[in-house]
């Protein structure tokens, strides 16, 4: 008799592969719910029921071997999450190829290539307002003169990946180029051509079309366009793709446009924390880029803001300039530890567990048995945060390795909870390991 128990915070359908039409769901209610989460795999579908303030479907079945079949179209292609840099935050309208060089050359020279940050992504505002005679997309001349396989070209030698931008509608957001509705097909095969690695697709323009219409004929156009093309889908959460982009696209945006402040990074970082339990390896739920560096929060705001990135499995996606920035700001971006729990194996999406006014415990489940938690202080005063082992569904006798990620060390041996004053608007990032 085998046990299959999947868990939500939402009401979903859940698929299985392979289980008899013949065997019954059964409701087994001593296995802890929010450590036994699972990839939600293919074929049968169940719907799942609230338990708990969970959403939960056990499942009972004999004489069978369990087996998950992801869709290895483009998902098994891009099953850990990817860093990057995206010009659209800092740069808006004003990208040209001397930019995207200059980026690409600071990205080497920095070390942040090395730490897993390897595709420069080329946003809104670089093509002409108009298509060509046969149909095609022109980049801008005044912006990129050299033409842009060349600037392609120059990117992947420096052992980089590059990336455009267009849109599902008429027009882009800047209304300065066309859009790719209607053209789909013409479109992804002019990327591959060039040789991108990764398309973004907004929602303006969209003539008042579904998104479900919309995005699912790119997705079928990159997949037989020739080229692996990272699908990252911009359409804001307006129609809740968290329910269905999964099957048709890598990431997908689930906000709208993240601000250099404060209030929109919280914010953002709760629309998201709704749509945590139906992201997985190879598909994203992407609360927007990062504004780490762009100088409208303080330090400790910005280690908040890529702590709960990294723990949510975000895109950690740069948007500051990387030619220009301080030391405080690439100590940031390139703490290995805060970015190894981003790309962990496991690829389960860390949530928010526990919340006192402005207090608040957040983590996920990693490989190897481990768990990573941050103790996040929202509010204006220092402040005691406590994680108790309930929170955290671990046994009351369960001992562990705390490891602080921003302060690198470690206490051992800690026993019942985790607790430590946190200043405000910042955290204390752990990743704790079971001894015991």
């Amino acid at each position: 008799m085998y046990l299959l128990l999947v868990v939500a915070r939402n009401a979903s359908a859940v698929h299985v592969s392979s289980l008899p039409e013949s065997e019954a769901v059964s409701d087994t209610s001593s296995i802890s719910m929010r450590r036994s989460l699972l990839d939600n795999g293919l074929g049968k579908t169940f719907i799942t029921k609230k338990k708990n303030n969970f959403y939960i479907i056990p499942i009972t079945f004999p004489h069978i071997d369990l087996t998950f079949t992801p869709i290895c179209n483009r998902i098994c292609v891009f099953l850990f999450q990817i860093c990057r840099w995206n010009s659209w935050n800092h740069f808006g309208c004003n990208v040209d190829e001397e930019t995207i060089r200059q980026t690409a050359d600071a990205m080497v020279s920095s070390g942040l290539a090395d730490l897993g940050y390897k595709y420069i992504n080329i946003d809104d505002c670089w093509a002409e307002l108009n298509r060509d005679s046969l149909g095609n997309l022109v980049p801008k001349l005044s912006a990129f003169p050299s033409g842009i396989s060349a600037l392609v070209y120059y990117v992947h030698s420096k052992g980089l990946k590059i990336g455009i931008y267009s849109d599902a509608g008429t027009q882009t957001c800047s209304k300065t180029m066309p859009g790719s509705l209607g053209y789909e097909e013409h479109d992804a095969v002019t990327f591959a051509t060039w040789g991108f690695d990764y398309l973004k697709y907004d929602n303006c323009e969209n003539t008042g079309i579904s998104a479900k219409e919309r995005y699912p004929k790119m997705s079928k156009a990159l997949l037989t366009s020739g080229r692996q093309i990272y699908y990252s889908i911009c359409e804001w959460g307006e129609e809740d793709p968290a329910t269905w982009a999964p099957s048709i696209g890598n990431s997908w945006r689930t906000t709208v446009d993240i601000q250099d402040n404060w209030n929109s990074m919280t914010s953002i970082a709760d629309q998201n924390d709704k749509w945590a339990f139906y992201a997985r390896p190879g598909a994203w739920n992407d609360p927007d880029m990062l504004e780490v560096g762009n100088g409208g929060m303080t330090k400790e705001e910005y280690r908040s803001h890529f702590s709960i990135w990294a723990l949510v499995k975000a895109p950690l996606l740069i948007g500051c300039d990387v030619r220009a920035m301080d030391q405080t700001t690439l100590e940031l971006l390139s703490n290995k530890e805060v970015i190894a729990v981003n790309q962990d194996e496991l690829g389960v999406q860390g949530f928010k567990i526990k919340q006192n006014g402005d207090l608040e415990v957040w983590g996920g489940i990693l490989s190897g048995k481990r768990m990573a938690v941050i103790l996040w202080n929202r509010g204006s005063s220092p402040s005691n945060i406590t994680a108790y082992w309930p929170d955290l569904d671990l046994d009351p006798s369960t001992v562990v390795d705390a490891r602080d990620l921003w302060m690198h060390s470690t206490e051992s041996g800690v026993k019942y909870q985790l607790s430590a004053q946190v200043e405000p608007h910042a955290v204390k990032m752990y990743v704790l390991t079971t001894t015991s």
